[in-house]
């Protein structure tokens, strides 16, 4: 069932001011970002927004104090932009954004703190150990049943990621990610991959990713044509709510806000596992979000501008 949500008002562009899209920065999604970020500018402009693209570089901070902007809208994915570092230095320069608050923006890019968050929540997610060391293998191969996968801690796009079915595979596995610097490893789950979008307090309908690769990985996520989306799922009402539930969960325990995504997992017995949070999701032309919103009746210039609205507040959201 899509979700009906209220389109933008006439005036919302205008009220927005002038736009910085940031994208780009120096990350391992340097290259998503940059393809999310020209897609996001390219649909406020159509808005009517008045926007500019800004490719943030290492000198962030000067960039940011020079930029003469009403706001802007984060599309920076990984380290610098979604870890609440580029957030912090907005909001000491008193520039609105978009997405979340630092805290929870640096809560969610740490995969292993988030999960022990909403565990603690009574939110059902996979079982993990982390893994500093080869000894942390040799324990692993201890303590769980393969296969597991094995993740850098502070990565998304699946960079790094290597699914473990044999134990002669993990340390290599391990190495891998650890050149992305801290790595855990997760009890595999067999079943189906969902993803739940939001905007604001709507949850977009559910879609279902289904890839003929061993998982849904970068290749599958932005480059394959193979990968299949189901939106809505295909799932009954019943199973939809129960999951929208823990959703609505999950961005409560992580005090996520304003747009994002959560992924998940549903088993052999159809019992939904969270994986993660994505404060800044991809929003190039294979990217989930605007999926859900077309699936909601938002098109990708009012979806942005919905997203961008979050950040007027006081006099400006009342004019």
């Amino acid at each position: 069932m899509s979700v009906q949500l209220q389109k933008p008002a006439a005036d919302a562009a205008a009220r927005c001011g002038r736009v910085a899209v940031l994208m780009g920065g120096d990350s391992a999604e340097r290259e998503v970002s940059l393809n999310s970020g020209n897609a996001v500018y390219q649909a406020l402009l159509e808005a009517g927004v008045d926007a500019i693209a800004v490719d943030l570089q290492k000198q962030a901070f000067h960039q940011l104090a020079e930029l003469e902007v009403d706001r802007v809208f984060n599309v920076l994915h990984g380290r610098g932009g979604e870890d609440g570092s580029i957030r912090a230095v907005l909001d000491f320069l008193g520039i609105p954004s978009t997405g979340s608050g630092v805290g929870a923006l640096a809560l969610t890019m740490d995969k292993v703190l988030t999960k022990k968050v909403i565990r603690c929540s009574g939110i059902p997610t996979p079982d993990f150990i982390e893994l500093y060391n080869e000894a942390d293998c040799e324990r692993l191969l201890a303590e769980f049943e393969l296969p597991v996968f094995v993740k850098p801690v502070l990565e998304g796009s699946s960079i790094g990621m290597t699914p473990v079915h044999k134990a002669g595979d993990l340390f290599p596995a391990w190495k891998k990610a650890r050149r992305y610097g801290a790595v855990f490893a997760e009890k595999f789950i067999d079943g189906c991959e969902y993803t739940a979008a939001f905007v604001g307090d709507e949850i977009l309908p559910l879609i279902k990713l289904d890839t003929p690769r061993e998982f849904y990985d970068y290749e599958a996520k932005y480059l394959a044509d193979d990968t299949i989306y189901t939106c809505p799922s295909g799932l009954d009402d019943d199973k939809v709510e129960e999951i929208n539930a823990l959703v609505r969960q999950t961005i409560r325990a992580t005090r996520i806000s304003d747009w994002g995504r959560v992924d998940l997992m549903l088993d052999s017995e159809q019992r939904p596992w969270i994986i993660e949070a994505n404060t800044v999701p991809g929003m190039t032309d294979h990217s989930l979000v605007p999926m859900a919103g077309h699936a909601a009746g938002l098109e990708m210039p009012d979806l942005v501008l919905k997203i961008l609205e979050a950040t007027l507040t006081g006099e400006d959201a009342d004019v």
